[in-house]
């Protein structure tokens, strides 16, 4: 029986968080809505200080922020979006049109058809997002999508330089300077001065995600993403200082990032308590860390992997670290999380940054029925049917007759009596799903 020597904050008080951010969200895309380019800057002058005369970055705007980022940071950011180039377009090699034909003359097929317009959200604020713009920007733009927005907050009054230079490296067509509910909304609304899109991509903070939330089916989005969560499944192969740092590492996100650690081991688990401590009296970001750990941290001490492997499952946690003598029975048998971190030599910082796959991922157990961002969101698979001779015609049209009357689709019947009667040469009278002589009795 699965024992917790510590818990997160309770489910009541994280469903009141979410209540009143539901509200502002509404409330600032209806000014949206209603007040288009003034609202936007209204709530851009309120949130983040910034009020410029146009948020969409002229060339020689973006040309000028790249000019303020290094020759080295450059270089980290080309190893980057080669890697994730490298990844997303081997995802996209194994997505392929077919055509087959089912019967003679019944020939069915689909086409992958990039979405025509992309809105790319990176987040700023107390860490500007540098790898968020390669994972949404760099892989549409892999996908084909002929129209990307890219959208980041200013960083101390101006747009920030990598985050700037990353998107552009990345393929983006247009990019704002524009953050939280008024980017997304702007987006996706459209203004007298934004074009409105097709669809929404990008992770950012819990504002951020309602807005996608409620802007769903105006739009497309990737996922519904909440703040992030990383759970660190391990045994006694590995130590305490390990399991600590690849805690801590992501409840610094912000302050309502949760952080599990699951373990079979009780020695373990009150060792990686002890160096939590430990490490947040040295931590920089330990401030945001803390109030994470704090209020969204759990210690789950559980019998056995079996258990272990059960619990990780129902809480399909964002991150998922596995440091265990078996790992890949985790990785065989777990199917609800967002992206497996294998053995002690991976860690989820390398995925966010550099590794090469997808960082954006479902949290708030949605990995139970979707994956990540990659490049087949970006694709919309399209199905087109064709019939080339009369005889397809008619034996179809047959089928599909007495299906339709099967179900009192009088209307529909008759679409199929019609290609009988034209390809068929069978008289079936209007309205009639008789049986019809295919040349053999029916």
């Amino acid at each position: 029986m699965a024992k917790r020597l510590k818990s997160s904050k309770p489910d009541a008080d994280r469903a009141e968080d979410d209540r009143r951010v539901r509200t502002t969200v509404e409330k600032a895309l209806t000014g949206i809505e209603t007040g288009g380019d003034a609202a936007v800057r209204k709530l851009s002058e309120e949130f983040d200080g910034f009020a410029p005369a146009a948020f969409r970055l002229t060339m020689s705007e973006i040309e000028a922020a790249i000019q303020k980022v290094s020759a080295r940071e450059m270089a980290d950011i080309r190893f980057a979006q080669d890697q994730i180039r490298r990844f997303a377009e081997a995802q996209r090699a194994s997505m392929s049109d077919i055509e087959v034909e089912t019967i003679p003359g019944v020939i069915l097929g689909h086409r992958n058809i990039p979405v025509q317009s992309v809105g790319c959200y990176v987040p700023g604020g107390k860490f500007p997002m540098v790898a968020s713009a390669h994972m949404s920007v760099l892989t549409a733009s892999v996908a084909g999508v002929p129209r990307i927005v890219a959208s980041a907050p200013p960083v101390k009054g101006a747009p920030h330089p990598a985050i700037v230079a990353a998107m552009h490296m990345g393929g983006a067509h247009e990019i704002l300077c524009l953050g939280g509910i008024q980017a997304v909304g702007a987006m996706a609304i459209g203004t007298e001065t934004i074009e409105p899109v097709h669809m929404l991509v990008g992770p950012g903070n819990a504002f951020v995600a309602e807005a996608k939330r409620q802007l769903y089916g105006r739009v497309g989005i990737d996922l519904f993403a909440g703040p992030t969560e990383t759970m660190v499944i391990a045994d006694d192969t590995v130590d305490a200082e390990l399991c600590a740092t690849d805690l801590l590492g992501q409840a610094e996100h912000g302050y309502n990032s949760p952080a599990c650690l699951l373990t079979n081991s009780e020695t373990l688990a009150k060792a990686t308590l002890a160096e939590i401590t430990r490490l947040l009296e040295i931590l920089p970001t330990a401030e945001t860390a803390r109030a994470s750990w704090q209020d969204y941290g759990d210690v789950i001490l559980c019998d056995d992997h079996d258990e272990m492997l059960r619990i990780a499952n129902d809480m399909a946690y964002e991150h998922v670290q596995i440091m265990t003598d078996r790992d890949d029975w985790y990785l065989d048998n777990m199917h609800s999380y967002g992206a497996l971190f294998l053995g002690p030599r991976t860690n989820v910082a390398n995925g966010d940054k550099v590794i090469g796959t997808n960082h954006t991922l479902p949290t708030k157990k949605a990995g139970r029925y979707t994956g990540g961002l990659w490049v087949g969101k970006f694709l919309k698979t399209h199905s087109y049917q064709r019939v080339t001779t009369d005889h397809a015609a008619a034996l179809i049209g047959e089928y599909g007759s007495r299906l339709c009357m099967l179900e009192g689709f009088f209307g529909h019947a008759e679409q199929c009596n019609i290609r009988v009667r034209r390809y068929g040469g069978v008289n079936v009278p209007y309205g009639s799903a008789a049986e019809v002589r295919m040349g053999k009795e029916t």
